[in-house]
Order: structure tokens, then sequence, then C-alpha cells
């Protein structure tokens, strides 16, 4: 399967802003959809923000107005900007590509919001 590197996690302080990076070790035919996770500590991994093939985004009510998602134009990158960060953000956060070949994660990357 293909592999997902995901990049930009670290520790930012409350009100900051982190760019987390997903990079494809190739190109995948028929993206459907490139999606970011988010595990918080001892909860359940939700969807943070999607991607659509037309291009088309949706996201999650907890940060619609504070995240972006976007991805280049050759498809081989996903990036997630996180602005207005808040203690709650804190999570673990995974790439996801979905395409007729099946899902492809990231290994996830640890966002901690602590001051």
């Amino acid at each position: 399967q293909v592999q997902l590197l995901e990049s930009g996690g670290g520790l930012v302080q409350p009100g900051g802003s982190l760019r987390l990076s997903c990079t494809t070790s190739r190109t995948i035919a028929g993206i459907r959809t490139m999606n970011w996770y988010r595990q918080p500590p001892e909860k359940e991994r939700e969807l943070v923000a999607a991607i659509y093939s037309n291009g088309i985004t949706n996201y999650a009510d907890f940060v619609r107005g504070r995240f972006t998602i976007s991805k280049d134009r050759a498809l081989r990158n996903v990036y997630l900007q996180m602005d207005s960060l808040k203690p709650e953000d804190t999570a673990i956060y995974y790439c996801n590509i979905k395409s007729p070949w099946g899902d492809s994660w990231g290994q996830g990357t640890l966002v901690t919001v602590s001051s």
C-alpha cells in the first residue's frame, strides 16, 4: 500500500497556529477523498476535515472557521492549516486518503496545545 508521511505536529500555545502536511510516497489513481482525522487522549478517532475530488470541503463543527484543508494540484500532498488553536485540539492527527484501491493512513502526528 502507498505510504503517507505526515509532518508539522508539535507543541503550540493556545491561540497559535500550526500547519500539518501529508505527502504520498507515490501517486494514487482515482482519489475520492483526502481527510484529516484526530484522536484526542482517551477518546475515539473523529473526522476533522475532508476535501473531495471536486474540491468541496467539509469540516467538523468543532473546527469550522478555524481549520482549513487543502491539496496540491498533483494530489501528492494534503494540508491542514490550524488557526486559533485550543487546548481541546490536542490529539494525534492522522492523514487519510480514500481511493478505489482502498484506504491509506499516515502514522499520526501529535499536536499538543498548551501554555
